[in-house]
């Protein structure tokens, strides 16, 4: 009786791990359908970023003072409340929108351009939107998983909202070409030490660990922290 019963258990057990990665495996397949491709850009991405663009932060990480580093970060902060503050209005938040305004205008001009974030200390946090979280908070699906060509993560919504972001960003309307090509490599090599701390934590299969953080991050700012659960008829 008592072996009937460890059978009976091993086959329930076996049975329950097989469904469970049957639907994790089903469940991986509808959020990247174009695996094969977006591992081939992933692993393009990894070889420009390990040959050129790590070892270029890595250089100016090394001879920025800490403080300068920061001021640059801030800069670029600075620059994106001001997507944020139209993104938070396309979403009904006029109290974040009010709120990004007034940083972008504190930081202008009390924080010297957005060297120095004064706004933060005096209680206005960030409330940063993108147009990707606009799509997403008036219920557009994220679409399947898309890594692009240089830029990295993202998905189909998240890539179409690329292009009103682009709009909104203040880089773009600088007239001096040399200048405003300098603010995107600069912008680009803060945007890649701020994830030096991060990539310490990236363990097994990074294309994998990336997406899923990706997807997970996305849903997570999109909800505003509050992840809906959704059942189906498999969960009963």
């Amino acid at each position: 009786m008592l072996i009937d019963r460890l059978r009976q258990g091993a086959v329930l057990a076996a049975a329950t791990l097989t469904l469970t990665l049957s639907t994790q495996a089903h469940s991986e397949t509808e959020a990247d359908p174009w695996e094969g491709f977006n591992r081939a850009m992933f692993s393009f991405n990894e070889q420009v970023d390990r040959y050129a663009l790590k070892p270029v932060a890595q250089g100016y990480r090394f001879v920025m003072p800490d403080l300068a580093e920061q001021g640059v970060s801030n800069f670029f902060d600075n620059i994106g409340d001001v997507g944020s503050a139209v993104n938070n209005l396309l979403q009904g938040k006029v109290d974040a929108a009010l709120t990004s305004v007034t940083r972008v205008v504190f930081n202008s001009t009390i924080g010297l351009a957005g060297l120095i974030d004064v706004a933060t200390p005096m209680g206005l946090e960030e409330k940063p939107e993108d147009f990707g979280q606009t799509l997403g908070y008036w219920g557009m699906g994220s679409g399947p998983y898309l890594v692009l060509p240089l830029l990295g993560p993202s998905s189909v919504r998240d890539g179409l909202g690329r292009i009103p972001n682009s709009m909104l960003d203040p880089v773009s309307d600088v007239d001096h070409v040399p200048t405003r090509n300098s603010l995107y490599g600069l912008r680009l090599i803060d945007a890649r030490v701020r994830l030096m701390t991060a990539e310490q934590i990236i363990s097994g299969d990074r294309y994998i660990f990336v997406r899923d953080a990706y997807l997970q991050r996305r849903q997570f700012l999109v909800h505003d922290g509050q992840i809906p659960v959704r059942y189906d008829d498999n969960d009963f």
